[in-house]
């Protein structure tokens, strides 16, 4: 059964902190997190405690991480080798690669550099390591598909780093939470690590409103290690079960306008970096006739309502357009959530969603059956094995 997961920054968010609120609500999967990392450095050489702790207000659980005595710090390349080598479940390896991923994606912009160049410095560390593991795992192990996370406290001050005294919040956190909210509550120190940063954009939290159609199944609070003045250092994650009952029901933007005065190799260039951004949900375009039967396209973006503006200005300066067409539109979703199942030595993740008659579909992802030099019959027949696998698996489950 898929989970949606809700997070309250209290006190913030760092892998740690995310660690532990996810092992409060499921301590049975602290043996399902140490053994994905223990892959990482062999048996033995890295592992997790949990622990009950409680402050003045709250009560749940501490994470410590237990790591060989080295802080080596490695390159993109050198991460990417390690989670390759590691025998970990492959929704595991997939999760965990797309967040060092995007991590090493910012670094590469912040510092102008090619991305596997990219010295990951503190997030490197193994302590980390086991941070964005242990994340994966727990993520796969709750079967949490989607995720939404309250208004982010800025902090204040500065955090010693490898580059030496960087401002708070950092600037690889920064730019992997551009179009987040932010409310300022007054309290110093680094609120938001790039570990807890890089969670969130794994899991495309978002800041909407929770659709209907969701039951809370319960909660858990996680602790940080510094003390902060009057608040706890704390995140709640709360998790719910969608309902089967109905589609859930929600608000999105709708940008549309048309095109026909751009080559269309421009425009496709500006449309992928459109679908690139940050709560877009979709980019459609079909073919019309404009004025003097001149062909040109229509374009449609679909987001999340709280991000219409950002992404209608992006439409305005990717494309030649001179104006766009907003509004918003009530849609109705089917509860879907995904998986990774292993075909012929490929990891291919499959979207399975639940239609109201009961019926089930599943859906592989083109860009993991395109992946490797097969031919066109040969990539049906992975795209549909890794289908009926993944239902197999869920009936299993």
């Amino acid at each position: 059964m898929p989970y949606h997961l809700h997070l309250d920054c209290i006190g913030g968010i760092a892998g740690d902190m995310f660690l532990a609120a996810l092992l409060d609500i499921r301590p049975d999967a602290l043996d399902a997190v140490n053994a994905a990392i223990a892959a990482m450095h062999g048996p033995g050489g890295l592992s997790v405690e949990a622990k009950p702790h409680r402050d003045h207000v709250f009560a749940g659980t501490h994470v410590t991480v237990h790591h060989p005595h080295e802080h080596a710090h490695r390159t993109y390349r050198d991460v990417k080798a390690l989670l390759a080598n590691a025998d970990v479940l492959p929704g595991i390896r997939v999760r965990a690669e797309d967040m060092f991923r995007r991590l090493a994606e910012c670094e590469a912009v912040i510092h102008g550099i090619p991305i596997d160049d990219v010295h990951l410095h503190e997030v490197a560390a193994w302590d980390s390591i086991a941070d964005m593991v242990g994340a994966a795992a727990l993520v796969e192990c709750l079967a949490i598909t989607t995720c939404s996370v309250s208004a982010l406290p800025p902090g204040s001050g500065r955090v010693r780093s490898a580059h030496g005294p960087l401002p708070v919040p950092a600037p690889a956190t920064v730019k992997l939470l551009e179009g987040y909210r932010f409310e300022d509550d007054g309290v110093s120190g680094e609120r938001v690590t790039p570990t807890g940063a890089v969670i969130l954009r794994h899991l495309e939290a978002h800041q909407n409103q929770l659709p209907g159609g969701h039951v809370l199944r319960g909660q858990g609070l996680g602790f940080g290690t510094k003390k902060m003045e009057g608040i706890s250092n704390v995140l709640r994650a709360v998790l719910f079960e969608p309902s089967a009952a109905a589609p859930a029901r929600d608000m999105i933007g709708v940008i549309a306008f048309e095109i026909d005065d751009q080559s269309g190799e421009g425009l496709s260039a500006g449309l992928d970096v459109l679908r690139a951004l940050r709560g877009v949900l979709d980019v459609v375009q079909s073919p019309v006739f404009g004025k003097k039967g001149r062909m040109g396209a229509s374009v449609q973006v679909l987001c999340l309502s709280d991000h219409m503006d950002a992404v209608a200005e992006a439409c305005l300066v990717e494309t030649v357009t001179l104006g766009v067409r907003l509004s918003q539109v009530d849609r109705m979703i089917l509860p879907r959530h995904e998986r990774t199942v292993i075909v012929d030595g490929a990891a291919i993740r499959v979207k399975l969603a639940e239609r109201p008659d009961g019926t089930r579909s599943a859906k592989a992802e083109a860009d993991d059956v395109l992946a490797g030099t097969i031919t066109a019959s040969a990539r049906q027949r992975l795209r549909r094995a890794a289908e009926d696998a993944a239902l197999k698996d869920e009936d299993d489950a």
